[in-house]
């Protein structure tokens, strides 16, 4: 339910696939951790088209900054956790879109997002 400037989301469901719901919310726990770039991470970028590159480090910083944000608020931090997968699988959407079209040929815009961690509205 959305009012205003505010949104409310309910639980998350099961719809999806369960693996990687379970994969996003541990890569979710990853994020209590302030944003860091090692060498291994550098590496794995190095053979990646830019602006993927610029999309994880934006995700990277703005995923550490939340989840530390809402835990200092006093969210549970499973909750938590929960909250930065489903903002991560955005992230992911976002840099398996950029580059295709709706057709699958390389550009940028359209699709639906995809549904591992769908937010139960009630």
């Amino acid at each position: 339910h959305s009012s205003g400037g505010s949104v409310r989301r309910g639980a998350i469901t099961k719809t999806g696939n369960a693996h990687l719901r379970r994969v996003l919310v541990e890569a979710g726990w990853a994020y209590r951790r302030g944003p860091a770039t090692t060498g291994a991470l550098r590496h794995r970028q190095a053979d990646q088209p830019p602006g993927v590159v610029v999309l994880a480090t934006k995700a990277q910083h703005r995923l550490c900054h939340r989840y530390r944000t809402l835990v200092a608020k006093g969210k549970p931090p499973l909750y938590v956790a929960t909250l930065v997968a489903r903002e991560l699988l955005g992230f992911i959407w976002a840099s398996g879109r950029r580059g295709r079209s709706r057709h699958g040929k390389h550009r940028g815009d359209g699709g639906p997002p995809p549904r591992g961690l769908m937010l139960h509205h009630g």
